[in-house]
């Protein structure tokens, strides 16, 4: 196994020379933990999309999987895979966020516990478009300036999984009202495992802080929104078939571009859980 850093910092780094026979090997196993640890985002090639149990496989190196609640858009196979697409079978949709833009989050924030971890891996891709960026929320935190670092430590903000729906998406089904579509997290969050403190707000699926109007609010998300994003801490990764992307969502947000709408596009992502006694943000 070997490894390439793809970005100027330890942010994304590209794993080759990997197999995925060697998953069930210990050492194999733990030097991927690390390195997930080190880097945040890691990219994976040549991944065979087709063999689901196999992403699988890769996917629980990292924690135990959820079986997502958008139950309408899962593999019809491997339950624990989610159908993030825009084709259809017949007139019904197979998977999630259709063709539009997606913007910048974390994923699950919304829920009293969210997931640590997605792996997105790519089946069908078109053409152009399509591309998923990744920003560093570790970095984001470090360069913020004291006053505003103050600030929003002492800040819990309400995230809501309708308020991204209204711009990005379609409503939530009965599943996810069930398990929970709003929540109030810390402003920033300490990672469970490495201990670093990231930024854990976007504007995009957070209304207002607590305690704030929503008014009250913009002012801060838009300062904020503006820092998260610049160019210096995000890696847009141009997809390829057979791509894997695997995120830390306590330290990393993504959005995804929009595509074609007569082009398919094909994504299968899994839902990685943290250990239960560090599954609550802090």
């Amino acid at each position: 196994m070997q490894v390439k850093n793809l970005t100027d910092t330890d942010f994304v780094a590209e794993i080759y020379d990997f197999s995925v026979d060697d998953v069930t090997l210990e050492g194999v196993r733990r030097r991927l933990q690390y390195l997930w640890a080190k880097h945040q985002v890691l990219v994976f090639r040549g991944l065979d999309t087709q063999n689901e149990a196999r992403l699988i496989e890769v996917s629980k190196v990292f924690g135990k999987l959820e079986i997502h609640s958008r139950h309408e858009y899962l593999s019809p196979e491997v339950p624990e895979l989610l159908y993030v697409s825009n084709m259809k079978d017949g007139d019904r949709k197979i998977g999630i966020l259709g063709d539009g833009e997606a913007g910048w989050h974390s994923d699950q924030t919304y829920r009293p516990s969210p997931a640590i971890g997605s792996l997105l891996a790519a089946a069908v891709i078109p053409p152009t478009g399509g591309e998923t960026s990744f920003a560093d929320m570790y970095r984001a935190y470090d360069d913020l300036a004291l006053d505003l670092k103050s600030q929003l430590d002492r800040l819990r903000a309400v995230q809501s999984y309708e308020h991204f729906n209204q711009q990005y998406s379609e409503p939530a089904n009965a599943g996810q009202k069930k398990v929970g579509i709003i929540q109030s997290h810390p402003a920033v969050r300490t990672h469970p495992i490495t201990g670093r403190r990231a930024i854990y707000v976007a504007k995009s699926i957070v209304p207002h802080f607590e305690g704030m109007s929503i008014a009250e609010s913009q002012p801060l998300l838009e300062k904020l929104h503006e820092h998260c994003f610049q160019a210096k801490y995000v890696y847009k990764h141009k997809w390829s078939v057979g791509d894997g992307v695997l995120w830390d969502n306590a330290c990393v947000m993504h959005r995804r571009e929009a595509f074609n709408p007569l082009h398919n596009r094909l994504m299968k992502r899994t839902t990685i859980r943290p250990p239960e006694d560090l599954a609550v943000p802090f």
